[in-house]
């Protein structure tokens, strides 16, 4: 009957149903109206951000020792240098900062490292107790991720992984410090708590005046420090398949296989271990009989520094010998290391070490006129092919044009301002001497750098790009003469 209760139900929950689709089409049309950004675009903005307060806080008077202010050129490339943790600087960080002045930069360090949104997501959590969708997708996008539903967990060990390595060498540092050189108890656990988040999150910020040259052979301080820099920059990802398979080895000894690894920790690892002991081969031979980096040194002290500076080249940008006085053929085999940089979703920068072995495994299959690309009993996907290449290109493109304007504005030799472009734009820090000595327009080329390389080229070009564009159709094929 129509006038039942059962129909006078129906119809509410109709009117419910009706409302709520209303409603629904009404928050549709509104988020239609306010364009959300792309997740490259809150990426970019958060680091944007984020320099900006820290350039705001190096402004302050009581930042800078001595009277006045830093000026606005000092504290924005310090701020970029920090946050993008490169290590370039253009003042002398250990003289011209005051303790606030060193904690902000510290504290850049640490927050760039990590990363702006995995920061951001970890205060939401501690806030909120939970993770929105969105924050998911840009803190996704900024650690790498395939996937976007263990981001939590994902972050959380990054917190952990960090915290732990930082802690471990910045008391094995203090120590050091302390009973080796007698540094007082304070002075000496700043000192380790300093160095183990610059060397961690590769950034090569120092409280020396001379960097680590007066450590050249002191292995306590160079091998620490070195594990700090290689464990971050294998990248987090690996890191955290290495754990869980640390733990498996512990309960099942008998369980151990390098071949549960994923591809992109294998690729990793074994392209760590072969770059390492290239570099080290490489310039240790090459910088022998120098007088003025490896020459006085006896043959401990000489295959110590040359590891070191292997181990710099992976993006940390500590110094342990005068990189000024180093032979051209050292700059230009480090240019290589520098820009192949360390593996992704890390501290590291450069195009990454499975860029460089993706490329090198499409050559490798062209030259032996096989078709699919394999690696590790895997078929690489084509688009992982483009993408690698897109990435390679773009940072040659922009490398190549950074040098040819700073070769416009100075008379610097090109082999020393190649190498300064390569360190920014790999988020390295090393240097030959010449960063403080550019002109204005060369230290806002070498904060562009810096900016780019550690976001990535495509992530600052999906970042700046009007729309994302999907085209329905696909034109003819046509191939052309090759080579």
């Amino acid at each position: 009957m129509p006038g039942t209760r059962a129909d006078r139900g129906d119809k509410r929950a109709r009117r419910r149903v009706g409302s709520v689709h209303s409603r629904s089409l009404r928050e549709r049309g509104n988020t239609a109206k306010r364009p959300r950004l792309h997740p490259a675009q809150v990426v970019v903005s958060g680091f944007a951000l984020t320099i900006l307060v820290g350039s705001l806080l190096l402004l302050m008077p009581n930042a800078r020792t001595g009277p006045g202010g830093a000026s606005v050129l000092e504290a924005l490339f310090t701020a970029t240098s920090a946050v993008c943790v490169t290590g370039l600087t253009v003042v002398d960080t250990a003289v011209y900062w005051t303790p606030f002045g060193q904690i902000v930069i510290l504290l850049l360090i640490q927050i760039g490292g990590f990363g702006i949104m995995s920061f951001a997501s970890v205060v939401g959590l501690a806030i909120s107790r939970k993770l929105s969708l969105r924050s998911r997708i840009t803190a996704a996008a900024e650690t790498k991720s395939v996937g976007f539903e263990d981001v939590k967990g994902l972050v959380f060990g990054i917190v952990r992984i960090s915290l732990t390595i930082e802690s471990v060498v910045a008391a094995l540092l203090a120590l050091r410090f302390m009973i080796g050189y007698g540094e007082p108890a304070g002075r000496a656990v700043w000192l380790g708590v300093f160095h183990s988040v610059s060397s961690f999150n590769n950034a090569g910020f120092a409280l020396f005046s001379d960097n680590l040259m007066g450590y050249t052979t002191d292995a306590w301080i160079a091998l620490p420090i070195c594990a700090a820099i290689i464990l971050g920059g294998l990248g987090f990802p690996v890191i955290v398949q290495l754990r869980r398979q640390l733990r498996t080895q512990v309960r099942h000894p008998l369980r151990w296989s390098i071949r549960a690894w994923t591809m992109n920790t294998r690729i990793v690892v074994s392209g760590t271990i072969v770059l390492l002991i290239l570099g080290t081969i490489y310039i240790t031979a090459v910088e022998w009989a120098n007088p003025g980096t490896l020459g006085p040194l006896d043959w401990p002290g000489k295959l110590l520094a040359g590891f070191f500076q292997s181990v710099q080249t992976r993006t940390a940008g500590f110094n342990s010998i005068d990189i000024g006085q180093m032979d051209s053929a050292s700059l230009l085999g480090m240019d290589v290391l520098m820009l192949i940089g360390g593996g992704p979703a890390g501290t590291a920068g450069g195009i990454k070490i499975t860029t460089f072995a993706v490329l090198f495994f499409i050559l490798w299959t062209e030259v032996r006129g096989q078709v699919a690309v394999n690696v590790f009993g895997k078929r690489l996907s084509r688009a992982v092919h483009r993408e690698a290449m897109t990435i390679a290109l773009l940072a040659v493109g922009v490398i190549v044009a950074a040098t040819a304007a700073l070769m416009l504005m100075t008379d610097i030799t090109m082999d020393a301002l190649l190498f300064e472009a390569i360190s920014a734009f790999a988020t390295v820090g090393l240097s030959t001497g010449i960063t403080a000595g550019l002109p204005e327009g060369g230290h806002l080329i070498l904060i562009l750098l810096m900016f780019i390389g550690r976001l990535g080229p495509i992530t600052f070009a999906s970042a700046i790009a009007l729309r994302e564009r999907h085209t329905t159709f696909e034109l003819p094929k046509e191939r052309p003469i090759i080579g």
